[in-house]
């Protein structure tokens, strides 16, 4: 235990000690006992004793975990898909504050088809229980899921009361809604073929299922059952209609789910497509706080809590990035054994099914354009909200342009910063700007960053805003405003939000400005902060990329300048290289399939210093 790092109680040390050489689960308790975190490891001592070692490596994120933590709880499993498991439903059970989170604090609905009974119902739940019911979704969308039911009652007169009663048939069925079993005007079989329709339907198998009622219908009209025949006439039409409703999106006529990805000020979220047998059938969206995380670990955490309740699991789940090896080869095998065939987690780079993601992105940065401009209306409008902070922050004057600084970096490299500018209250984007930051790099000092980039920015006096905000609290404020004061702009309002509580530091105040919770201009100054956050995460990131991919192609032989300027341009990003085959790097302008096979080869090869490269 040599490596811990100061400052933490006997009780952490001793609860390091005794961790067991096993796989399991761990849950971290804070000083309330309330579970801050759950996570899984393969050996849960060493996973659970580097959350205390090098603390400045971690991301501010995990550091403010680490120094709430003052319990740790193990829980030992025979495998990595039992503790896998585990994690879902203890993470299900407590809601961590510092887990990626699928849901807030509501249930998502589930339809339910009771084939366990003799004559089974269909209807919304919230509750998944092991009744021998069928269960679909969950349904992100309860309107969605509504109309679903509105459509499959209106196309099969299936029952609906819970308790049927023997006596007399109720009003649905002289308005032709049901089929009347409790007065036994429906034989089990007769009702059952219904009922497996319905679940046909559900699965989005309506093209087997048309099939199917002809052939009813038919061999009902050779019977003379005429008026059998025409109930399964009207269900055929009604199925035709929903069939030539559904896009047909592939043509091997497989099924599976793609999930777009989307992030703005407001948070993240992830759109699913599902498509049954090549057929997009419907879709679910779901919107998740942004705490910082990366988009792999974002999606790694929601595939884990979407499959471990959903009801069913296609053959191929589409995503904009995959897990870490490790942890893909855990996922899959968990959802082979889990849907009882094999199941495959792909980033497409080409194809219809790469066509189907970019949708599936595009919507999900729709929504969350959709959710934005709601939100503001649901508040004050731009200008109300600018004028009410103004008042808040006691300025004479109007609030017509205010710029945001933040700063972004990883250890200290590809240090960036971003200005976001509001204009009245309302985003101005083509004010945007972004700064690569020279006199910290390679250690990191968000104070001499910060320092850097507002000298950049307001050295030549240039459309001074009408307030500097901050994104910090006094060190970050004190280290701007030494620079903004020395290039004599002495008037110009600047202060600082720290993101803990929201407080807002104005210079020379002793006591911060506490905002009202549900008031616009709080709202206000949190957006701009977001997204001078969002902007310079973003950058960060891509600039990250890029230096991760150019020094990993610098070591393979035969790769130079011209290719890897190509294999960057056709593939954007170092885990789709990772995942192309050698058709797909030799096709790129420029390579040819020899240098393909070396490319190839040197992603799969284990080296120990192509591992130090690919850190």
């Amino acid at each position: 235990m040599t490596e811990l790092a100061a400052g933490f109680s006997d009780s952490i040390k001793n609860a390091l000690a005794v961790l067991p050489d096993k796989p399991g689960v761990y849950l971290m308790h804070d000083a309330e006992g309330k579970v801050i975190y759950v996570g899984k490891a393969v050996v849960l001592k060493n996973r659970v004793r580097s959350y205390f070692r090098n603390l400045a490596s971690h991301t501010p994120k995990v550091r403010a975990m680490v120094a709430k933590i003052a319990e740790i709880e193990t829980i030992v499993t025979s495998s990595e898909v039992e503790a896998l498991i585990l994690e879902c439903n203890l993470i299900k059970k407590y809601r961590p504050r510092y887990n990626i989170s699928l849901k807030d604090d509501k249930t998502y609905p589930y339809l339910k088809v009771t084939v366990q009974e003799d004559f089974p119902r269909l209807f919304a739940t919230r509750r998944l229980s092991r009744d021998g019911a069928k269960y679909y979704g969950p349904y992100a969308d309860a309107g969605a899921m509504h109309a679903t039911v509105k459509l499959l009652r209106g196309m099969f007169p299936l029952r609906t009361c819970r308790k049927m009663n023997p006596d007399r048939p109720c009003l649905n069925y002289h308005i032709k809604r049901c089929l009347a079993p409790c007065a036994g005007y429906v034989s089990k079989d007769e009702y059952r073929k219904m009922i497996q329709s319905v679940c046909m339907v559900l699965d989005g198998r309506t093209t087997e299922l048309e099939r199917d009622l002809k052939r009813r219908m038919q061999e009902a009209a050779e019977n003379y059952a005429f008026e059998e025949a025409a109930r399964l006439r009207d269900q055929l039409q009604a199925v035709e209609r929903l069939n030539e409703s559904q896009k047909a999106v592939t043509n091997n006529g497989g099924d599976m789910d793609v999930i777009g990805y989307g992030q703005d000020m407001t948070g993240i979220c992830l759109q699913i497509f599902f498509v049954r047998k090549g057929k997009l059938i419907g879709r679910d969206n779901f919107f998740l706080h942004d705490d910082g995380d990366e988009p792999r670990e974002v999606l790694t955490a929601f595939v884990k809590q979407y499959y471990n309740e959903a009801t069913f699991i296609p053959k191929e789940i589409i995503l904009p990035y995959l897990p870490e090896e490790d942890e893909l080869r855990l996922i899959t095998s968990w959802l082979t054994e889990k849907a009882q065939r094999k199941v495959e987690l792909l980033t497409p780079q080409r194809g219809v099914k790469k066509d189907l993601l970019q949708l599936a992105d595009d919507n999900a940065a729709k929504l969350l354009e959709e959710r934005l401009r709601k939100g503001s209306l649901s508040l004050k409008n731009d200008a109300q909200a600018a004028e009410e902070l103004q008042q808040a922050l006691g300025l004479p004057h109007s609030l017509e342009r205010m710029d945001c600084f933040d700063i972004s970096h990883t250890q200290g490299s590809e240090t960036v910063a971003s200005m976001v500018v509001f204009r009245n209250g309302s985003v101005s984007k083509k004010d945007y700007r972004k700064y690569k930051i020279v006199s910290a790099e390679g250690k990191p000092d968000d104070f001499k960053s910060m320092q850097e980039v507002v000298y950049r920015r307001y050295k030549d006096y240039e459309d001074l805003p009408s307030l500097v905000v901050i994104d910090g609290g006094k060190g970050q404020l004190s280290s701007a405003l030494e620079v903004i004061r020395g290039l004599g702009l002495a008037e110009l309002p600047v202060v600082g939000l720290a993101k803990r509580e929201e407080e807002i530091f104005v210079p020379h105040q002793s006591e911060s400005i506490l905002l009202d919770r549900d008031s616009a201009a709080l709202h206000l100054i949190q957006r701009i902060r977001d997204e001078a956050h969002r902007f310079a995460i973003t950058y960060h990131r891509k600039l990250r990329g890029k230096r991760n991919l150019v020094s990993v192609l610098d070591h393979v032989e035969g790769i130079g300048p011209k290719r890897r300027q190509e294999l960057w341009k056709a593939f954007k990003t170092l885990d789709a290289m990772k995942a192309a085959d050698v058709e797909a790097l030799a096709a790129v302008e420029g390579m040819n399939r020899a240098a393909a096979q070396t490319l190839y080869d040197f992603f799969r090869l284990e080296l120990p210093e192509k591992k130090e490269i690919l850190k």
